[in-house]
């Protein structure tokens, strides 16, 4: 089958070399065209894929007629103005996770993308694991009941990313919450089938980063211009009246060798565990407790494989991987999670 989408990649350094193997290895795309601010970066880039249209402005490059998926691969605070732009272009666009820092962006995307007609993704890449897979699989057929508790973590000891567009505010939009808990939040609420979130406690904490000689493995000393959260943590309520547990840190004594992402699943038949993926289930008549362990097939990096699922479904026509409506859920609790923290009380969340 001959390649027929055209992609463009906006933002060449960091998490786009992730995503580059999967529009070098689907079938039906080509790298068109790369935009990126640093002219170095991009240079490098280019020589490197044999990409010879280049831009260091993102707009002209999704003013390219001849490109059909744009990727945004940028820090967080610009991922709203590029993806209204390329819907409004028409094209298709698959966006770096948070897909907005908040709710009121991704609304906008939403509009975008239902005026043009085109399809908006969500980079999620942990829905893409062969485990994550497995477990949802098993979830689906109703083996757990139905789900009336979850807790969640992404935990780092020493794991800050330390650039500027992941602890200056003004680029992410926020700390290890808009990171990282994204990733635990959209793989918790999908493995819950999305009920609805109605309200949220959190609370927010910098403590380890303002110590003295504070470091991470992750990129040497910390900078002294840091000025996001550490530490969130939230109670999220469901409109079904389930409950979720939030943790999420770059920097915290924790016991793990660099990163502990755990997911507990309670439901009236059975628990689940991710990324054990057992299922946990009671025999009242027997008295017994039973592990079962699931198959985990992995296969494939998934950040290649959302990047090629998302070429499939726009070249055959069908639903977007990774909707944005379940992306305003995750972001509506983030966004809560940081107001109540602001203000110190339960905030209901209407959007």
């Amino acid at each position: 089958m001959p390649k027929t989408l055209k992609a463009g990649i906006i933002g060449v350094g960091g998490i786009a070399n992730a995503h580059l193997p999967g529009w070098l290895e689907s079938p039906l795309t080509e790298i068109h065209a790369l935009a990126d601010v640093e002219p170095g970066a991009l240079k490098r880039q280019g020589e490197k894929l044999g990409v010879k249209l280049l831009y260091e402005d993102p707009y002209e490059l999704i003013a390219n007629g001849d490109i059909d998926i744009v990727d945004v691969c940028t820090p967080n605070m610009y991922h709203t103005p590029l993806t209204v732009a390329a819907l409004n272009t028409g094209k298709n666009v698959i966006c770096e996770k948070p897909l907005a820092p908040t709710p009121d962006d991704i609304k906008q995307m939403i509009k975008a993308r239902d005026k043009s007609g085109k399809l908006l993704m969500t980079a999620q890449h942990f829905r893409f694991q062969g485990s994550a897979q497995a477990m949802k699989a098993e979830i689906d057929t109703g083996r757990l009941g139905e789900v009336y508790h979850a807790r969640c973590w992404m935990l780092r000891r020493s794991g800050a990313p330390t650039r500027p567009g992941f602890i200056l505010k003004q680029h992410s939009g926020g700390g290890p919450c808009i990171d990282i808990g994204v990733h635990i939040l959209d793989l918790t609420l999908w493995m819950m089938g999305h009920p609805k979130p109605v309200s949220v406690t959190g609370q927010t904490q910098t403590r380890l980063a303002r110590k003295k000689g504070a470091f991470s493995n992750w990129g040497g000393p910390i900078p002294k211009e840091w000025d996001v959260e550490e530490f969130a943590t939230a109670f999220v309520r469901f409109e079904s009246g389930a409950t979720l547990i939030l943790e999420v840190s770059w920097l915290l004594n924790h016991k793990t060798e660099s990163e502990d992402m755990q997911m507990w699943l309670y439901g009236e038949d059975a628990g689940a565990h991710w990324p054990s993926n057992e299922i946990l289930t009671t025999n009242n008549k027997t008295k017994q407790h039973f592990n079962t362990q699931l198959t985990r097939a992995e296969g494939g990096a998934p950040h290649a494989k959302e990047c090629m699922a998302f070429a499939e479904a726009v070249a055959k026509g069908l639903p977007s991987p990774v909707p944005a409506e379940q992306s305003l859920d995750v972001i509506a609790i983030l966004d809560g999670l940081y107001r109540s923290a602001a203000t110190g009380k339960e905030v209901a969340l209407k959007y």
